[in-house]
């Protein structure tokens, strides 16, 4: 049946920090008939995402994947280690921080939250403070983000290790990487996290349906004792079926046929060489950023996100109104402000399979939306981003 809607040419820019676009190669694994999730057939393809995910997370001991969103992800991380009452120490990095200590309240748990203007990832020294004060070790586990989507600052899940350790105390370290995950370098073991909650719909480029938990012995250990229920998210049953090549329940099938080319891809470009163009792409974007006259949201350098950048429009503009000129007249989308600083910036994604040309290509479309819309800015981000990655491309070459 015929559309009224007029067509559009060419690719839609998603520059949205996920889910990110699924690069061929992903949508034609997918595109498989159902097979039977209780034989053979399936029983290897169980086998190969189960060991391949470890290596993106770095570890050698059990991930589990979900078929859910990373929500819930994020309730399996507090009901498998925690008991109603326990004390949660847990960062204001953004939105998502914020969301997180919903849910955890919700489940009956007791969230310390440690405030803040959401322009910095987590500061070490102020949850070893915490812990410090903490004389009856009431607080069971830390949580942060690894990477605070709604605002592009990173914490470093290491220096939080570490911070609980001089504190000498107990807890268990938990950590979303829900858009860090296969874009940012992340090692789950040699970092001494406890619990790695993880995505499929950004760095994995996958569609929007599987979770994961990768886990410690401190964690599994944690369980045996955690009084929160459970039933879909529990573990135990989970790594069972698992140790024979199966799931307790029906896997999201055709998604693990993508997760299984997406993980052969990110180690046919290479892990180190995933996170350098990551590097690279979020750098050219700051770079244009600033030559427009405009403010990075994140403040410091060293908490500067390698997957998105928010970007702070000046005073009388709003953000959500300048997304929508994009959008109208570039075909371009762009993550919205949320929650405090809802239409006071908009979020560049530049993760998953994205490019030199592709980011050059949506910085031009962001620097004519900004002429579009009215906001004021400064000629030559683009020229600027292009500088900077035409001399990252001579020194790959010498």
């Amino acid at each position: 049946m015929a559309s009224n809607r007029s067509r559009t040419a060419g690719r839609h820019f998603l520059q949205i920090p996920g889910p990110s676009p699924i690069p061929d190669r992903v949508l034609r694994a997918m595109d498989m008939p159902i097979i039977d999730h209780r034989g053979p057939e399936f029983g290897k393809l169980a086998r190969r995402v189960l060991d391949g995910v470890k290596t993106i997370f770095k570890t050698t001991n059990p991930v589990i994947i979900y078929p859910s969103s990373g929500t819930g992800a994020w309730e399996a991380a507090l009901v498998n280690t925690l008991s109603p009452g326990d004390h949660v120490l847990m960062y204001e990095t953004g939105q998502f921080g914020t969301l997180w200590k919903k849910m955890a309240e919700k489940l009956g748990l007791v969230p310390i939250f440690i405030e803040t203007d959401w322009r910095s990832g987590a500061d070490p020294k102020a949850i070893e403070a915490k812990l410090r004060e903490d004389k009856e070790k009431k607080i069971k586990a830390v949580a942060v983000l690894h990477n605070e989507t709604s605002t592009g600052c990173v914490s470093h899940p290491a220096e939080v290790r570490k911070a609980i350790d001089a504190a000498g105390h107990p807890a268990l370290l938990l950590v979303d990487t829900i858009s860090s995950l296969a874009s940012i370098d992340y090692r789950h073991d040699e970092w001494g996290v406890d619990v790695t909650v993880g995505g499929a719909q950004k760095g994995l480029m996958l569609p929007p349906g599987v979770s994961f938990n990768a886990v410690s012995d401190k964690a599994l250990v944690a369980s045996k004792s955690s009084a929160l229920p459970k039933s879909f998210w529990g573990w135990e049953e989970m790594i069972a079926m698992n140790k024979t090549n199966y799931f307790p329940y029906t896997p999201a099938t055709n998604i693990l046929y993508g997760l299984a080319e997406a993980i052969d891809m990110l180690h046919e470009e290479g892990l180190e060489n995933v996170f350098s163009r990551h590097d690279r792409l979020a750098e050219a974007t700051r770079r244009a950023v600033r030559s427009w006259g405009l403010e990075i949201l994140c403040k410091d350098p060293k908490y500067y996100s390698s997957t998105i950048t928010a970007i702070l429009l000046p005073e009388g503009h709003n953000a959500d109104q300048f997304r929508t000129a994009a959008l109208e007249n570039f075909d371009i989308a762009y993550g919205a402000g949320l929650g405090k600083i809802a239409g006071k910036v908009f979020r560049i994604g530049h993760l998953g399979d994205t490019n030199d040309g592709t980011i050059i290509g949506a910085l031009a479309l962001t620097e004519m939306a900004l002429g579009v819309a009215g906001i004021p800015h400064k000629k030559g981000g683009v020229q600027a981003a292009m500088d900077y990655i035409g001399e990252e491309s001579k020194k790959r070459a010498n």
